[in-house]
């Protein structure tokens, strides 16, 4: 089973395996683990990050091509503009900026090429058409096959798509946070996908590890939200809608004999517009978990249920 990104001749597995935890809560011997357990079960979206482990997440993915899993084998997919110092967060969208990562990027990667390369955010201190200069460069110099955005708004991705068109540089992927707890992209981003023809990558898609449903009785020692590396991750959606949801997505699950991780993966790989949710796991275990999702279809009668009890004022 693959699907097209957008409408781009790029075809992927409808789920992509996140490396944001690569070199904190996962070492590298467990990133081959799930790359192999990934690649063997037919995936091969991999989304890692410049910024990612401070760059320990795109050397782990590079040290592991051509020795765990050959490159062909993969779909690359890193993104720029966002880099940590510390405990700050900086973030440079510049043409310079962009340009510097994406080198260091494939220098860190071992490969001359990324499949899919994405400005990680937007920003109001940098003209867009210098961002996207930089996008250009890469499609042309043939460092990026296909290139995109990530946490780009409904005008903010249209405005990028507009411009790239006068380029004939297609922009073929949005990655956005999206889950049955954060529907936001909804509103304006998954409409703009659909009428102009590019991709959503929903990251998040299990609502930051909420719709797993470990929360339910508390903060289990070991989980994203009880971690120093990711200070409040989850706490957003620790709040009693979230929690009507996650009992709607438990009932869910036990009618269809399965697990709340595949019908909210399944959930959202089915909306409109999705190419694939990319799925971050600390164990071999919860990404072959993850992995069943693919073999399911939820029946019309629950998503319009957990569409229902998703839906906030």
């Amino acid at each position: 089973m693959r699907r097209r990104l957008g409408s781009s001749g790029l075809t992927i597995t409808p789920l992509a395996l996140g490396t944001m935890t690569w070199g904190s809560a996962v070492d590298r011997h467990e990133a081959g683990d799930h790359v192999r357990a990934f690649v063997d079960a037919g995936g091969d979206v991999v989304d890692t990050a410049y910024g990612y482990g401070g760059g320990d997440a795109e050397m782990i993915l590079g040290s592991l091509i051509g020795t765990t899993i050959p490159r062909d084998d993969l779909v690359i997919c890193t993104k720029a503009g966002i880099s940590r110092v510390g405990d700050e967060r900086r973030v440079d969208v510049s043409r310079r900026g962009l340009m510097n990562q994406l080198e260091t990027s494939l220098a860190r990667l071992g490969t001359d090429h990324v499949d899919l390369w994405l400005v990680h955010t937007w920003s109001d201190d940098v003209p867009l058409t210098e961002t996207l200069s930089a996008l250009e460069w890469a499609v042309s110099s043939g460092r990026a096959r296909y290139v995109g955005v990530s946490n780009y708004s409904g005008w903010q991705a249209t405005r990028a798509f507009s411009l790239l068109e006068q380029a004939r540089v297609p922009l073929v992927a949005n990655e956005v946070q999206y889950s049955l707890v954060c529907r936001s992209p909804e509103a304006e981003v998954a409409p703009a996908a659909a009428a102009l023809g590019f991709g959503l990558l929903a990251w998040s898609p299990l609502g930051r590890g909420v719709l797993t449903g470990k929360y339910r009785h508390g903060i289990p020692s070991g989980s994203r939200a009880a971690s120093p590396d990711f200070p409040n991750f989850a706490q957003r959606f620790l709040d009693e809608h979230s929690a009507r949801v996650t009992d709607a997505l438990a009932m869910a699950a036990r009618g269809l004999g399965v697990g709340t991780t595949e019908v909210a993966l399944a959930w959202v790989r089915d909306r409109t517009g999705v190419a694939a949710p990319i799925v971050g796991v600390r164990t071999v275990a919860q990404l072959r978990t993850a992995l069943k999702s693919l073999d399911l279809t939820l029946p019309e009668e629950i998503v319009a249920a957990l569409d229902d009890v998703s839906l906030t004022d």
